[in-house]
């Protein structure tokens, strides 16, 4: 296998020339936010969870600095209401820029998507029978669209399409989007087409938004449709070697974007391709994503394709692409046996609440994951899920959750509190992507990652306060009427990326 490895890196490098969209990386933008080094202070309420059972609210200021390109909180000091006091109590310069959050206000941690699909977002809304029924009626035109001139989405057009130009329109579009909704981070699947999904990187870095790139790998010749495919393990490994060089190229670092290792699941992608691929991933120490368990149609046909493997999960395995560096998206039907191996192997789960109950595929049963020590995430699976909004996917995660603790003879330790799934969609997000200790909080060292919420005003907000509520209660009316109305502003590594 090191042979073909070698043989396919030779040719990756070959078509890399030609498989690169406009580099959006110096852009005037970016290079203007860049130029704005130095420190800031940010005043006022700070609510996070450190932990699944703790809301943790805090009045004071906090010092990021940008002096290294990123924005990196400094200090921290408590209990300080005003600009004056901030500056002395955490030692800055008078002068210092002070960005206040207003009494009805507070500063979040960016949410953290561990499972989006960039390239369906126009379909949101819009679903077919099942998972593996909705694949072929919506996913997989749509897809092809952002690539391939003679996809089915193009049959009935009038005019000589552009899939690079509808590629362009979607992916800034969802990008802005899920900002708008404090999604700082994101780990996106693209399309099986290079410069579609280089171009998504570039917008990505462009735009601010913390992501990993994953072109989407798909060569079994019998499970895909002839119009949306890799043509062979080689050239799925190809193409993914060149969008890897498009990413590394345009953001050598990988702290804003990197690229991700991404079989779509196991129907899609061959013997040969996995090992590849888990070759590659381990070789040059990257993430790796692909979906299990998600149907029980799927499961059942994983299970005729794959007869040597003991199970779903153990497909992964038995390639190498089970790792501590794997996110598997859904796990719904996942056995005992098959926890306890992703929980070995250290990968984790996205859950992705909303898009398993509109598919009619199933509850997870989160609190078995967690409590087998599987690392745990949200996805909003968009565009399974029906919304591309982390807060609408916490929401799900509870109330899933409490419907499975009904089933199960009222278990009341099964349902995933308003806390936890706050945990889980920043803290826990931030673990499943690699991430832990430099996203989720507030704490000395992290990324500046952060969104600005606002309450208060019955005209232009969608969440009632009447003024005698704690901030705990605030907090509770926030996650369940909350939307993109409510968040005021959004920083990526200290950069304002949103600002309504």
């Amino acid at each position: 296998m090191v042979s073909i490895f070698t043989l396919v890196l030779g040719l990756g490098c070959a078509v890399i020339a030609s498989a690169h969209p406009p580099n959006y990386h110096s852009s005037p933008d970016r290079l203007t936010s860049r130029a704005n080094a130095g420190e800031q202070i940010f005043l006022g309420r700070f609510i996070s969870t450190p932990t699944p059972d703790e809301l943790l609210i805090q009045q004071g200021a906090v010092l990021v600095s940008s002096a290294d390109g990123r924005g990196v909180i400094n200090a921290v000091a408590w209990n300080v209401s005003s600009p004056a006091a901030a500056i002395t109590a955490l030692g800055a310069a008078n002068g210092t820029t002070v960005v206040t959050s207003n009494d009805q206000g507070f500063f979040f941690p960016g949410f953290i998507d561990g499972h989006i699909h960039a390239p369906q977002y126009p379909n949101l809304g819009l679903f077919a029978g099942t998972l593996l029924d909705w694949l072929q009626a919506y996913t997989f035109p749509m897809e092809s669209s952002l690539g391939n001139a003679s996809s089915p989405m193009y049959a009935n057009s009038t005019t000589t399409p552009d899939p690079f130009a509808r590629a362009q329109a979607v992916y800034a579009h969802v990008i802005d989007k899920t900002l708008s909704y404090g999604t700082t981070s994101a780990a996106y699947y693209a399309t099986v087409d290079v410069p579609a999904t280089n171009l998504l990187a570039s917008l990505a870095l462009q735009k601010g938004q913390r992501a990993y790139i994953g072109r989407t790998c798909m060569d079994n010749q019998e499970y895909n449709p002839e119009y949306y495919r890799d043509e062979s393990p080689e050239d799925a490994l190809n193409k993914t070697l060149a969008t890897i060089k498009h990413i590394q190229d345009i953001d050598p670092s990988g702290e804003l974007v990197a690229p991700i290792i991404t079989p779509r699941f196991a129907p899609a992608v061959t013997n040969q391709s996995m090992t590849m691929l888990a070759e590659l991933a381990n070789n040059m120490s990257l993430r790796i994503q692909a979906h299990a368990d998600e149907n029980v149609g799927e499961v059942k046909l994983v299970a005729e394709m794959y007869p040597e493997s003991s199970s779903y999960v153990g497909v992964y395995d038995d390639h190498g692409l089970l790792t501590n560096r794997t996110i598997l998206a859904h796990g719904v039907h996942m056995t005992d046996a098959e926890i306890a191996l992703v929980a070995a192997r250290g990968a984790g789960v996205a859950h992705c609440p909303a898009s398993n109950s509109a598919l009619g595929s199933g509850i997870c049963h989160v609190r078995k994951l967690i409590d087998a020590g599987v690392t745990v995430g949200l996805g909003t699976d968009a565009a399974g899920g029906y919304s591309a909004s982390v807060l609408e996917t916490a929401r799900q995660a509870f109330l899933v959750s409490r419907l499975l603790s009904f089933q199960e003879g009222q278990n009341a330790s099964l349902s995933v509190p308003v806390t936890e799934v706050l945990y889980l969609g920043t803290m826990g997000g931030a673990k499943l992507t690699g991430m832990e200790g430099r996203l989720g909080g507030f704490a000395p060292g992290m990324l500046w990652d952060v969104q600005e919420i606002q309450l208060g005003n019955w005209e232009t907000e969608p969440v009632d306060i009447f003024g005698w509520e704690n901030w705990h209660d605030r907090v509770h009316k926030w996650v369940w009427n909350g939307d993109d109305r409510n968040v005021n502003r959004v920083w990526v590594g200290g950069r304002l990326v949103h600002q309504k």
